[in-house]
């Protein structure tokens, strides 16, 4: 009887075998993403899932635990598409002026809020309009990280230091219109809809006039 070859070195297969539930696991979450954007959380079961991803229900307790893991793996992974580290790197640490900067990072905001493209859209809007008690996994995760990025960002522009609590209002003045139209562009009014039309240069346009406008006079104020 032929003796079996076992010369394979073990650390490769280990890489295939990791290799193997990476792919897995991105089919759980790409699955579940679609399904909580189209029906939401509680309307989404864990079968569901599992026969839209085409794996059994001990995969998805594998990777995730449970649901409630599933999900917020989910919301993790939809803020990393509406906007990464990686992109804000990029962007916070670019050679331009601080307000070519900022223009940038609002461009880039707006062509996802316009964007049909992707169930990441719809499931974080879902959960802005309805926020469930998994939210705390965004600011945990995803946006805690970031904000140090836009911080940076905000205090070039208004000489406000870093930590001060400030900046994170001046964040969420110069976010929050973003969010409005990222969830708008989700629910068909014959407003969003006019706003949705719009060309994408004169929102940005507006919307980085507003913000340096507002940021300078929060800087006035302080200095005043």
């Amino acid at each position: 009887m032929e003796t079996p070859d076992t010369t394979l070195p073990p650390r490769r297969q280990m890489r295939g075998s990791r290799t193997d539930g990476e792919v897995t696991r991105t089919r759980i979450v790409e699955a579940a993403g679609q399904l909580f954007g189209d029906q939401g959380y509680a309307e989404t079961t864990s079968k569901a899932i599992a026969s839209k991803a085409g794996v059994d229900l001990a995969s998805i307790n594998y990777h995730f635990g449970t649901r409630d893991g599933l999900y917020k793996a989910v919301l993790a992974e939809a803020h990393r598409r509406l906007v990464s580290v990686a992109e804000l790197e990029r962007i916070t640490h670019a050679p331009e002026p601080a307000e070519a900067r900022l223009r940038q990072l609002i461009e880039l905001l707006i062509s996802r809020a316009m964007s049909k493209r992707g169930w990441n859209a719809h499931v974080l809007a879902r959960e802005l309009l309805s926020p469930s008690s998994h939210l705390d996994v965004l600011f945990a995760e995803e946006m805690s990280p970031k904000f140090r990025f836009v911080a940076g960002l905000l205090s070039e522009i208004t000489g406000i230091p870093l930590g001060d609590p400030s900046l994170i209002r001046c964040a969420i003045s110069v976010g929050a219109p973003c969010a409005v139209l990222f969830v708008g562009g989700r629910i068909p009014t014959p407003l969003t809809t006019q706003l949705m039309e719009l060309p994408q240069d004169h929102l940005v346009d507006h919307l980085h006039t507003f913000a340096i406008a507002g940021l300078e006079a929060i800087a006035r104020k302080r200095a005043g």
